[in-house]
């Protein structure tokens, strides 16, 4: 039995990770959870997996959290979540929060040497090589959740690294892939969270609308593999089903493929290295008789080549346009920008960002607060 904390366990990846573990009583167990302000769905979750401790961010909805359930361990804020994220019942954490908001509790929990299972792209972007270097210290194996990741990551599995020629994530192209510059310019917030192949949140959901994603999936890559941004490449796959692909130096290619759904990758993560049987029916080939690919198109996606850039420059800019780029985005739902309007004022930050190396905690943060104010400015 795999005992598991989830923080984030309200969001998206959250209520699909309690569907696995729903599928697998007898293999996963949930003994922590964490969640921000959603506390009647929260309450519900409690009722029926009956955790040991849970965490409420934000602290008067944990007094609330606590009058409502009396008899609970309820834990409030920051130190909350990182008192959840490492708790002495727990083999494994799974990180789900939006945003950087995990990066604490994830530093707690590879403190703890808890293995740590990672579906929050944004604490690897902007504190890699921070978050990299405590797992290797603490010998913490961090699981990729997100399913592009996790693609790469069994790939990979058996094989020699030396021998890896490039590393290929796939991306969906969103749901504006066709659409005109014109059309660019006039997106509202409705198209703009509409996804055509997956459920997710509207944070990420407009991060895969303008490509911002897949950039930051690149700089995560960078960090889980250890390769080089000369090894890694992006191509657009509009059916969804081919989720990463690992070419070899000999020309070979392993891809992974299935059904898009998130059950898939954190099934694997949570139960690594075993595989149990999944939430999927057989994938029939016939229902999908053609599996097409495209170059991204950086010219009506700019954010994908801001990204790459920030990768290429390193230092503090992967850390300063994951927090500016999160800021933009919140605007953008709050509909005080337009859509375009995303990537042309993060390429005016990033051009007057002056970077610093981010190798402790106190740095990410100060470039993580730089950032937001800018962007909240621009």
């Amino acid at each position: 039995m795999k005992r598991i904390s989830l923080l984030g366990c309200t969001g998206s990846v959250g209520r699909t990770t309690l569907d696995v573990v729903r599928h697998l009583p007898n293999e996963l167990q949930i003994v922590a959870l964490a969640a921000g302000s959603n506390l009647d769905l929260l309450e519900r979750q409690v009722r029926e997996f009956h955790p040991a401790i849970v965490a409420v961010g934000n602290v008067d909805k944990a007094i609330e959290f606590q009058k409502r359930m009396p008899d609970l361990h309820v834990v409030a804020g920051e130190e909350g979540l990182c008192e959840a994220a490492a708790f002495d019942q727990v083999d494994l954490t799974l990180l789900a929060m939006a945003g950087n908001g995990g990066l604490k509790p994830a530093l707690c929990a590879i403190e703890a040497g808890k293995q740590i299972a990672i579906a929050n792209k944004e604490i690897l972007v902007c504190a890699g090589e921070l978050i990299m270097l405590r797992a290797r210290n603490k010998g913490v194996k961090l699981l990729p959740v997100d399913s592009e990741h996790c693609a790469l990551f069994q790939c990979l599995q058996g094989n020699d690294r030396k021998s890896v020629r490039r590393l290929i994530l796939t991306a969906s192209g969103g749901p504006f892939r066709s659409f005109s510059h014109e059309m660019l310019a006039s997106i509202t917030v409705e198209q703009a969270l509409f996804h055509p192949n997956w459920q997710m949140g509207p944070k990420i959901t407009v991060d895969s609308s303008t490509l911002m994603n897949k950039g930051l999936e690149l700089i995560e890559a960078r960090y889980l593999f250890d390769c080089p941004i000369s090894s890694m490449d992006v191509i657009i796959h509009p059916q969804s089903i081919i989720h990463s692909l690992v070419e070899y130096c000999d020309g070979s290619m392993l891809a992974q493929m299935s059904e898009p759904t998130m059950a898939l990758p954190i099934q694997y993560a949570l139960t690594f290295p075993k595989r149990q049987e999944g939430l999927l029916a057989p994938f029939d080939f016939l229902k999908h008789p053609r599996l097409t690919f495209e170059a991204p198109d950086r010219k009506k996606f700019p954010c994908l080549m801001l990204a790459e850039e920030a990768l290429r420059l390193g230092r503090s800019y992967p850390c300063f346009i994951n927090a500016a780029n999160e800021v933009l985005v919140n605007r953008f739902l709050n509909r005080e920008i337009r859509w375009v309007d995303i990537a042309y004022k993060l390429e005016k930050l990033m051009s007057s960002h002056r970077a610093i190396d981010v190798v402790t905690l106190e740095a990410v943060l100060a470039i993580d607060h730089e950032a937001r104010e800018k962007a909240r400015k621009c």
